[in-house]
């Protein structure tokens, strides 16, 4: 892939090529996302609301979240539940909030559907319980005081409507004592005013203890999110986007030169053809092997990019390519082939160059891949360098060519050979097929 821009249609070859190894892959998310499910999820969560009467600022309804999340009333709720857990193991499946509406919200979350709504509806009735003890130790007393203010107020109200009823009945005529007596009206009314507020509050304090749960918690009837479902599709969503990714990153990565211009360009010749060369089963690994049938049952026994060759028929068909080949020599009289020692279709291709070869004499050459080093061959005329696609990067390709012009050879050119897997159906056929494909 080198540096190019990443394609669609280089998606859609990975997709194409790789759709078992991706599969694959999406299974093992899907199981990863199951295991993880029974981890992370969160199972079935429901709410209940608590009202708090009286008007409360911002930082009051933070503290009455936090005292309903408390350890005292989860310690509480645990005891009254009975099941064998502590108030702190319960922390992580209460949390307690609060809205400018006066309401305090519960979310419980339990493994079944029953258990959350009962843990809800438990610690809603602890956290009423804990707030009404918070001030039952004075409320007898705060209530008796509270009716004695309210008492007093009242009197005070009657006294002043009184008072103001008998200076409205003695002012007669407008002079200047009447004039101060209307003065006076006023103050009383104010007074009056500041009365039935304070009154207002006195009421409001006291109702301000009170606190009522709004009703039961709902059973859920389905887990919260995310579910095992998602944690499934997500696992196999995410292996499987990782998986080609994984396919671009290492294309990228992968310096080998698959492009028969880019080989030409490196050896420093031209591309006097491409052969195909028949793999069974995995090529030169031992056949039967486990990793052969994982190999190419997932299609990982040969790489996604690889140039596409359209395989030869038959045997005869194959030749005719390599004597083609082999024709744009012109007729030399000595071609010495330089094969790698690692290459194994590589060396596969030279046997079969050298057993169609009918003009020039071929003679065949392994070096080592590391140190390439090729013998000195009187009368020769030049070599050909025979390569696996894929197997070289553009310096190893100019270190073999450098070998050959070290040895006194001129490079002709280079012929890449392409592994192909061999065709189990019949050559008949492969041939009818062709036949019809080509009437078409």
């Amino acid at each position: 892939m080198g540096d190019d821009t990443v394609r669609l249609s280089t998606i859609g070859r990975i997709l194409r090529n790789r759709w078992r190894v991706l599969v694959a892959l999406a299974v093992l998310g899907a199981l990863v996302g199951a295991g993880a499910s029974m981890l992370f999820s969160p199972g079935y969560r429901t709410t209940t609301s608590v009202l708090l009467q009286g008007s409360r600022d911002e930082s009051e309804l933070l503290t009455e979240a936090q005292v309903a999340s408390s350890s005292v009333v989860l310690d509480r709720a645990a005891q009254a539940l009975g099941w064998g857990v502590s108030g702190e193991e319960l922390r992580g499946t209460v949390k307690a909030g609060a809205n400018q509406a006066n309401i305090v919200q519960i979310a419980a979350t339990a493994n079944t559907p029953e258990k959350a709504q009962a843990l809800a509806d438990e610690v809603a009735a602890a956290y009423v319980a804990y707030t009404a003890q918070l001030f039952g130790g004075t409320a007898d007393a705060a209530s008796q005081v509270a009716q004695e203010q309210a008492n007093a107020l009242r009197r005070q109200v009657q006294e002043t409507n009184d008072r103001i009823t008998d200076l409205a009945g003695s002012v007669r005529t407008l002079s200047v004592e009447s004039v101060d007596v209307r003065t006076q009206l006023e103050q009383l009314r104010n007074d009056l005013a500041d009365a039935m507020l304070k009154l207002d509050q006195t009421d409001e304090t006291i109702s301000q203890t009170k606190t009522i749960v709004m009703g039961p918690a709902q059973r859920p009837v389905s887990p919260a999110a995310p579910t095992m479902a998602q944690f499934v599709g997500g696992g196999a969503l995410a292996f499987f986007l990782l998986g080609v990714l994984g396919h671009l990153i290492g294309a990228r990565a992968d310096r080998r030169l698959r492009d028969e211009s880019e080989i030409g360009a490196a050896v420093g010749g031209p591309v006097l053809g491409s052969v195909d060369v028949p793999v069974e089963r995995g090529g030169h690994l031992p056949s039967g092997a486990p990793r052969h049938r994982w190999s190419r049952w997932l299609g990982t026994d040969r790489p996604w990019n690889e140039p596409d060759l359209l395989p030869s028929v038959d045997q005869a068909s194959r030749e005719i390519r390599y004597r083609r080949a082999l024709s744009r020599l012109h007729d030399e009289p000595l071609v010495v082939l330089v094969v790698a020692d690692d290459d194994p279709a590589g060396r596969a291709a030279a046997t079969q160059l050298a057993a169609a070869a009918s003009g020039p004499e071929l003679r065949i050459v392994v070096t080592s891949a590391r140190r390439p080093t090729v013998p000195t061959v009187d009368d020769a005329s030049g070599a050909v360098v025979v390569q696996g696609t894929g197997t070289r990067t553009g310096w190893e390709l100019v270190a073999l060519a450098t070998a050959c012009t070290d040895a006194g050879l001129r490079v002709l050119g280079t012929v890449v050979a392409h592994p192909v897997r061999a065709s189990r159906r019949p050559v008949d056929e492969l041939i009818e097929n062709d036949a019809l494909a080509g009437s078409a």
